[in-house]
This record gives C-alpha cells, structure tokens and sequence, in this order.
C-alpha cells in the first residue's frame, strides 16, 4: 500500500484555559479525519509529541479540539501553528476523487503557462486564512507566489506533471535590475572588529 501525508489541519490560537485549541482546517473531510481518538505524531520545538483528540467542539463554522496529553492554556499555546497529518492510502484516495490532489503532490510539478510557456517548478504551497498560494521558483531563480484559485490555476495535471497558470501579468516577469529594489538585509557579521 502507498501513503500519502495529508495535511488535515493547522493548530490556531488557544481557546480558554483547558488546553482547548482553534483548528484551522486543511481538509474538505474534516469529519472523516478529526475524530476523538484520532492520534497524531507532531514535532514540537524540534521535539517528537503524540497528540490525541480527546474532544471536538463546533461552533458555527469553526473547529475546537482538545488533545489527551494537553492540559492547560500554557501547552496549548505551545502547540500553535503545528500541523496535524496523517497518511492516507494514496490508491484508494485516487478511486475516491480522480480528480483530487494533495499539496504534498504538486511539489517538483512543472508550471506551464496556458500559452505553453515554462513558467518554473512548484516549490511549495503556503496556506493562508483567505486562500492558499501555490510557490514556484521561475527559471532565473526567483519565488513567485501564485494564488491557488481555479482562475489563475486552471489545471493541475499530476499524471502529466504539470500544472496550468493563468497568472495576471507582469507576476512572472523579471523586473529590470534598477527597479529590482535594495539587496536584503543579511545576518553576515560586518567588516568591523570589536577592539
């Protein structure tokens, strides 16, 4: 059987005093893959932690859970910004929806623009509250993020390797060297030597 990591969701903000957590959800199943007891193997600070949902909590249409081994809102704190994934049979997620994708499977894609032309490779996907964006590092080297919308990404082709972009113009055009703007700030140590 082959795996598939599956990003289900990210851990959000502390919610009251318990160990109560926000969840902000990466999956369109979040009840088939969010239920008590459900076990998960995170790293925090550097660190392997189990993680249990102990108890899950709806209001409205955000997502709450408790963890059995997170007893307060100090460790709660702790664990924002930590996804949650579990591995899934990537075969019988391909039955399920021919068409689906995971984000795990777009990186190292070709990125094609609907023109034919070569636009880059897939790097990534960054995940934001108002949508996600899809990473791609151009042919001379530079990151463009590309909002992950069915307008400006209207095919993604895993079987082929490739995926399709409309993006608006001038986002995959390199700028002139003048306009390029200042080189960034570096964390090298200055020329300077302490006397």
């Amino acid at each position: 059987m082959s795996t598939l990591d599956v990003t289900v969701a990210t851990i959000g903000r502390a919610h009251g005093l318990r160990g109560e957590v926000a969840l902000i959800l990466r999956t369109d199943q979040p009840e088939e893959r969010l239920q008590e007891g459900t076990a998960f193997d995170v790293r925090v600070e550097g660190r392997p932690r189990p993680l249990t949902v102990g108890r899950i909590r709806r209001q409205q249409d955000r997502w709450y859970v408790t963890f059995d081994e997170v007893a307060d809102r100090t460790d709660a704190e702790s664990l924002r910004g930590v996804e949650l994934v579990i591995a899934v049979d990537a075969e019988q997620e391909a039955d399920e929806d021919p068409e689906a994708w995971y984000p795990s499977q777009l990186k190292g894609l070709a990125v094609r623009h609907v023109d034919g032309r070569e636009l880059g490779t897939v790097v990534g996907v960054e995940h934001y509250p108002a949508q996600d964006l899809l990473v791609v590092r151009t042919l001379d080297r530079r990151r463009v993020q590309l909002p992950l919308v069915e307008q400006l990404v209207p095919e993604v082709d895993l079987e082929a390797g490739v995926v399709i972009a409309d993006p608006p113009g001038g986002l995959f055009d390199a700028l002139p060297e003048d306009e390029q703007g200042p080189e960034p700030e570096t964390s090298a140590p200055s020329a300077r030597t302490k006397g």
